[in-house]
């Protein structure tokens, strides 16, 4: 079975990138630039783990989306988090090559970064993605 990391993030920055609400509080990064402009979303890690059945191929995704902040306290970051949910937490994703996709929230922690100006909010989201053989 190939990889599901790019499609899987390709799928997710179309959604999140679609929504005039969330672009209207921050910018979606793949690549974030220098400098780049706060409050924002950045792709993370994506870790994948085969999740075969009988019938049809799967794989399991862990996908991480970090929220970066410079809103004193964490109502800012707590806010793009729950716009997060609402796009993706046990909603249906369209991913190129796969079907049966299905998206939750698995954890996410506020914390602050080592730079006392800035909010961080890693979040992960738990992808199951089947292809039929």
């Amino acid at each position: 079975m190939a990889t599901a990391a790019w499609p899987l993030q390709v799928a997710v920055i179309t959604r999140l990138r679609a929504d005039p609400e969330l672009t209207a509080m921050c910018g979606v990064y793949d690549n974030v630039p220098e400098p780049a402009p706060y409050p924002h979303v950045a792709v993370g890690e994506v870790v994948e783990e085969p999740d075969d059945t009988h019938d049809n191929q799967g794989l399991t995704v862990a996908l991480t989306l970090h929220v970066w902040s410079k809103y004193r306290g964490y109502a800012e970051t707590a806010t793009i988090l729950a716009h997060l949910d609402r796009l993706l937490d046990r909603r249906p994703l369209a991913v190129d090559g796969f079907q049966d996709v299905t998206v939750f929230r698995e954890w996410s922690r506020l914390v602050r970064d080592p730079d006392p100006t800035i909010r961080h909010c890693p979040v992960r989201y738990r992808v199951w993605l089947s292809t039929e053989e």
